[in-house]
């Protein structure tokens, strides 16, 4: 009939225990690293600038950041420690040729492709996706993978 006492409850059907942490997806937090803007998370458009911590930028959104000074807004943790344009530094990238997202009409139908970078590296080939280190020389702006710095050593612009 039930309720008659006749079913005893176990521990783990009364006590609850904690919660699970959810795990990020690491390749999701790669995508949105080198794809997005971390000050304004809209897509990277050119041109792009990346800080001294390696944080890429849209230039645009690094300018309304430093020209909007008011006190109800609050300093944005992705960029309170650059205080001037100086502070950045526009990056010549290389183009991939096999990527083709921004030159398809985008009516919500195609698939996007974030395996293939926009990007690549113009000494190795190595495309910017955020499953190699790039390195950007801060006089000229050129990206390079890190293989190729090594692969070259030289502190020269490779251009």
């Amino acid at each position: 009939m039930g309720c008659d006492g006749g079913t005893i409850p176990k521990r783990h059907e009364l006590v609850k225990g904690p919660r699970k942490v959810e795990k990020v997806d690491k390749n999701a937090e790669l995508v949105a690293r080198w794809y997005y803007c971390a000050l304004s998370q809209e897509k990277l458009r050119r041109p792009i600038v990346a800080c001294e911590l390696g944080r890429l930028y849209n230039k645009d959104a690094i300018i309304e950041f430093l020209l909007d000074k008011s006190a109800d807004k609050t300093p944005l943790e992705a960029a309170s420690h650059i205080k001037s344009i100086k502070n950045v530094t526009e990056l010549n990238l290389a183009d991939n040729p096999v990527w083709s997202g921004d030159k398809e009409s985008i009516k919500g139908d195609k698939y996007d492709d974030i395996q293939s970078a926009r990007f690549i590296c113009p000494v190795v080939g190595l495309e910017m996706n955020g499953r190699h280190r790039f390195c950007f020389l801060r006089n000229c702006g050129c990206v390079f993978s890190e293989r190729a710095l090594k692969e070259i050593k030289s502190e020269v612009c490779h251009k």
